[in-house]
């Protein structure tokens, strides 16, 4: 009794855990386009990593291999290291909008401004919690494949 209570668990913070995920990715794939985020060879970045990750997610779900694993994985660090980098995008070009602004002010007025750019500064940081979930994602199939075993 308890043990299918415990599996029924599982199921479901999967089921939930997935969906967070898709909306995650669909959700910020939307976004992207709607702000025109592609007019730019750097702001096609977090769309191919977002698109990857998704392909291979659908991918992840009809065949779990070690191979599809691992490159999911991979995904999701890439994903991660291209919100990082588009936190320096960003802050780099709020920066350099501040300082044709004032060019009088200093680094630190320059810098408490351009977090609060015309960019926004940590809305990249969303891939990081998309690697995140997905890294969760993973964390859940190895319970069960170890279970199973």
């Amino acid at each position: 009794m308890q043990s299918k209570k415990v599996t029924l668990e599982r199921v479901r913070v999967k089921q939930v855990i997935v969906l967070a995920l898709l909306f995650m990715m669909i959700g910020t794939l939307l976004e992207l386009y709607l702000l025109d985020h592609y007019e730019d060879t750097w702001q096609l970045i977090p769309v191919f990593c977002i698109g990857a990750a998704l392909v291979n997610l659908f991918i992840l779900f009809f065949r779990r291999s070690q191979v599809v694993i691992t490159l999911f994985k991979l995904v999701l660090v890439l994903t991660s290291f291209s919100g990082i980098y588009g936190v320096v995008l960003h802050l780099q070009a709020n920066y350099e909008f501040e300082q044709d602004m004032k060019p009088t002010a200093n680094f630190w007025e320059l810098f408490s401004e351009s977090l609060s750019g015309a960019l926004p500064t940590l809305a990249p940081m969303s891939l990081l919690v998309l690697a995140f979930i997905g890294y969760s994602y993973l964390i859940l199939i190895k319970q069960h494949n170890e279970k199973i075993q």
